[in-house]
C-alpha cells in the first residue's frame, strides 16, 4: 500500500465511522432497550436516545480509520491471483484482523462477495452507491445472523453486579435466555437490528468507497 492509499483508507474510514454514528446511533439505543430484561418502556423507551452521540462519533472516526487501515492492509499483503474461491477468506482474515467479531467476519466476505458479482454482471467495477447497496445486504444479513450473540453481549452489559449471568459467559447468558424466553429471546430486536445495521452498512460502506475513491483520484492527479 503506498502513501495514497495509506491516506485514503485512513481518512475514508474515519468519515464513515463518524457518519454512520451520528445518523444511527438513536436506532441502537432503542435496541438496546427492547432487549433489556427490564422491559422497553422501564430501560428508557424513547426518552434521551440521542444522548451521547457526538461524543461516540468523535471516537468512532480513529476506531474506524484504524479498522479500515489494517483492513486494506492484510489485503493488500494477502493479494493473490489464485481461484476466486479464496477470496472470502481472505477477506475474512483481513476483517479479523482490524476487528475481531464474528459480525465482522460475516458482513465483510459478504460485502466483497456481492462487489464482485455485481461487477462481474456490469463488466466493470460497481460504484460507490452500488458498494453501498451490497453493504445494506450484506449488514442485514450478518446482524440477523448475529442477533443471539448481540442480545447476550446485551443481558451480560446490563447484569446485576455478583449475578451469574455478570460474570460474562456468553454460551451461558444464551442459554439462560433461552430457557426463560425461548427462540424469540434470542433474537429480540432482530428488526430493529438489521434496520439499523443495513441502513449503517450503506452508509458506512457507502461513504468508506465514496470517500476513498475521491482522495485516490485526487492522489493520482497531485504532482
Amino acid at each position: 500500500m503506498d502513501g495514497t492509499g495509506f491516506t485514503a483508507s485512513l481518512v475514508a474510514g474515519g468519515v464513515a465511522g463518524a457518519s454512520v454514528d451520528l445518523i444511527l446511533f438513536p436506532l441502537d439505543t432503542i435496541k438496546t432497550r427492547l432487549q433489556s430484561p427490564q422491559g422497553f418502556n422501564k430501560a428508557g423507551g424513547f426518552r434521551g436516545i440521542y444522548a451521547g452521540v457526538p461524543s461516540t462519533a468523535v471516537g468512532s472516526f480513529p476506531n474506524a480509520a484504524m479498522f479500515f487501515l489494517t483492513y486494506e492492509y492484510v489485503k493488500c499483503l494477502l493479494h493473490t491471483d489464485s481461484a476466486s474461491h479464496f477470496r472470502p477468506v481472505k477477506h475474512m482474515l483481513a476483517a479479523s484482523a482490524g476487528e475481531v467479531i464474528p459480525f465482522s467476519l460475516v458482513q465483510f466476505p459478504l460485502w466483497e462477495s456481492l462487489k464482485a458479482l455485481w461487477s462481474w454482471q456490469r463488466g466493470h467495477v460497481v460504484d460507490s452507491w452500488q458498494s453501498a447497496v451490497c453493504g445494506a445486504f450484506a449488514g442485514g444479513f450478518a446482524a440477523a445472523v448475529t442477533t443471539p450473540l448481540d442480545v447476550a453481549k446485551t443481558r451480560i452489559m446490563l447484569a446485576k453486579a455478583g449475578s451469574s449471568t455478570a460474570v460474562g459467559n456468553v454460551l451461558s447468558a444464551m442459554h439462560a435466555v433461552w430457557r426463560t424466553q425461548g427462540l424469540a429471546g434470542l433474537f429480540a430486536g432482530v428488526v430493529p437490528r438489521m434496520a439499523a445495521i443495513s441502513m449503517g452498512g450503506f452508509i458506512f460502506l457507502g461513504a468508506y468507497d465514496q470517500t476513498r475513491s475521491l482522495l485516490l483520484e485526487v492522489g493520482r492527479k497531485s504532482p
